[in-house]
């Protein structure tokens, strides 16, 4: 009598779900398209995403000169471990698209497109829908066009619910307007940009203080945060400066006032700020110019964690510096005002350096 012949084994058997991700591919095709413009070629084919440089119609209208594309890639971190245990995964994706087209605009370049990577222990398509909604808000903040992405199912990698994100962006600017901090002088003003919390850095260090053993819950509402709960807090999407920032550009883009800008991520001030500063500059920062925002002063005072180490990891409140010429302070927070974005003066730019002056 012959052996019986043994089952086929499928890849649902070893953990991957087609059907899954198929049902996830079906789900976010929305989300995909309402972060499309005239700009985005469709039906190049299902390998590639396509984007029109030059563009001759209506609002959207791009004739480049000499145009210099510009690229940057980043992730959210262990962000995600808080939105994991909160399930609550609707804004990580907004935090994606942040910490990359933030520091795209640093050079002046415009997002044109976002691409992302999305790679889970197992592919739960109500949840992956979630965190391509995020990512697709993120783009329309942004104005840049979701243009594709990978979403990999690794089970012997991750745990069940456990998943990573990292995101592409890809922009572009005029050579001759690229911001590289080289016309900074002595006597220009740092404008500072008001974060919305903790954006997506310094987490490893949060989570040990405010959620290590014997801590706080994500439920939690300490006085620091005026009624929000550390979820709340800690969840608190990137905020996004594309707008805000290219609203100031576009406005000045004979003068030239803005000289340099710099994201205030992982570092701080002291780890950011002097990177968008030539050799021989520092800027002198005035520390009662802002007040710490709670989230910050509660970290400090459960770890406890010193001034020092909480400026060298976290943004305290300043998610974004822009150095500009001093005759034009007014005008342009006042444009920064009318564009939603809390600023005000944080310093001035001295000789010396490569380290922030205080005062």
């Amino acid at each position: 009598m012959p052996p019986k012949a043994r089952p086929s084994i499928t890849y649902s058997d070893a953990g991957v779900s087609l059907d899954a991700a198929d049902s996830i591919v079906q789900r976010i095709g929305p989300l995909v398209r309402r972060t499309f413009s005239p700009r985005v070629l469709d039906n190049v084919g299902g390998f590639a995403g396509a984007f029109r440089l030059d563009f001759a119609n209506g609002l959207l209208k791009r004739n480049y000169r000499d145009p210099i594309l510009t690229a940057c890639t980043d992730g959210v971190g262990t962000k995600l471990k808080v939105a994991i245990a909160a399930n609550r995964l609707d804004t990580v994706g907004i935090d994606l698209v942040a910490m990359n087209v933030n520091d795209l605009i640093c050079c002046g370049a415009e997002p044109l497109f976002f691409l992302d990577y999305i790679a889970a222990g197992k592919l739960d398509p109500d949840r992956m829908a979630d965190v391509v909604k995020g990512i697709s808000d993120g783009c329309v903040q942004s104005g840049c066009a979701l243009l594709g992405g990978e979403t990999a199912e690794m089970p012997d990698f991750y745990k069940p619910k456990d998943f990573d994100l990292a995101g592409f962006s890809v922009g572009v600017i005029e050579r001759r307007r690229m911001i590289d901090g080289s016309r900074c002088l002595p006597g220009d003003v740092a404008i500072a940009l008001a974060s919305s919390g903790l954006h997506s850095n310094g987490y490893a260090l949060a989570r040990r203080v405010l959620l290590g053993p014997g801590g706080l819950r994500l439920t939690d509402t300490p006085a620091e945060l005026n009624g929000a709960t550390i979820a709340d807090e800690m969840l608190q999407p990137t905020r996004i400066y594309v707008r805000a920032v290219l609203s100031v550009l576009g406005a000045y883009r004979v003068k030239r006032p803005v000289k340099a800008m710099a994201h205030i991520t992982g570092g701080g001030l002291p780890g950011n700020l002097p990177r968008a500063l030539p050799e021989g500059l520092t800027v002198r920062i005035k520390r009662n110019s802002w007040q710490t925002p709670g989230i910050f002063r509660l970290i400090a005072k459960t770890g406890p964690v010193d001034e020092l180490e909480m400026m060298r990891v976290f943004n305290m409140g300043v998610g974004f510096v822009m150095i500009v010429a001093p005759t034009f302070i007014g005008s342009i927070m006042q444009r920064l005002h009318r564009a939603g974005q809390a600023s005000w003066v944080l310093g001035k730019v001295r000789k010396g350096g490569p380290e922030l002056q205080w005062t």
